[in-house]
């Protein structure tokens, strides 16, 4: 399967619409909508429960939607299989350490390009992959398990490169690492982002996540609460109030942040008894 060609620059590579999904005929997702410009870094925070994991699941193909759309560089792609999605350029690193604890370092990054035909790319993939990340050059022959858990996944990210994807999705890479460790993932991520890569970011860590970010997205209850710029959303009441951990300085005077309420969020507060 040939992967689609690169929207232009500030066009969405991905686009979900509308999309609802669920386990076992309850909805999780309740009518989805945001996009991930080509080149750009999305962040998605929100509550335990909001749909972050099932709606990664439904991009990568694990979950098929019940209604709605997913379109990567203008190709649908909700039912497909997580094969035909990772062949188009998708390339989920997920939020539990994967990798193989007995191989090397270098032999788990080799392994990232598994679908590739020839050596010779891997081997050209692999000194590409070194020169974002040489660091992880320096710990080739290490076992992978002899790593800290801020090195093996600056490893899993090394390794997702492998196979130049369009769209890099990060399932809370900062999950169980030290406070000290993160500033190197976070750095890591600007690495990739300054690579070309487009990113889509799943983080628990809102603050860092969204300072990181191009555009910010709320998840609550399975919708899309807010959306706007990483700034806006960093910024605004009750992204603050609700999910940072305490109020902080809206983006204007007036006390109103600029970020769009997502669909269906009308004027009601989270929480608040309909």
């Amino acid at each position: 399967m040939r992967a689609p060609e690169p929207a232009a620059a500030g066009e969405p590579a991905l686009a979900v619409d509308g999309v609802v999904a669920g386990y076992g005929g309850g909805d999780v997702l309740h009518g989805v909508t945001f996009s991930v410009t080509e080149g750009g870094l999305t962040c998605i925070v929100g509550p335990n429960g909001s749909g972050k994991s099932t709606l990664l699941a439904t991009i990568s193909g694990l979950l098929k939607p019940s209604r709605g759309s997913i379109t990567f560089r203008g190709e649908p792609i909700a039912g497909k299989s997580p094969r035909q999605i990772l062949d188009l350029g998708i390339v989920l690193v997920p939020q539990n350490h994967s990798l193989f604890r007995e191989m090397t370092v270098r032999e788990n990054i080799e392994l990232g390009g598994y679908t590739l035909r020839s050596s010779a790319l891997v081997a050209k993939r692999r000194a590409h992959v070194e020169e974002i990340f040489p660091q992880v050059a320096g710990w080739a022959r290490q076992k992978a398990g002899s790593l800290s858990g801020g090195q093996q996944r600056l490893v899993e990210f090394a390794r997702c490169l492998m196979l130049d994807p369009g769209l890099v999705i990060l399932d809370e890479p900062s999950m169980g690492l030290s406070p000290k460790v993160l500033k190197s993932v976070f750095d890591a991520v600007r690495l990739m982002r300054a690579s070309g890569k487009t990113i889509l970011l799943v983080e628990q860590n809102a603050r860092a996540g969204l300072r990181l970010s191009t555009h910010g997205v709320v998840m609550e209850n399975g919708r899309v609460r807010l959306q706007g710029t990483g700034r806006e959303v960093l910024e605004h009441p009750e992204s603050g109030a609700l999910y940072l951990g305490g109020a902080v300085t809206p983006v204007n005077g007036n006390g109103n942040g600029d970020c769009e309420p997502g669909p269906g969020a009308g004027a009601r507060a989270p929480g608040q008894a309909s």
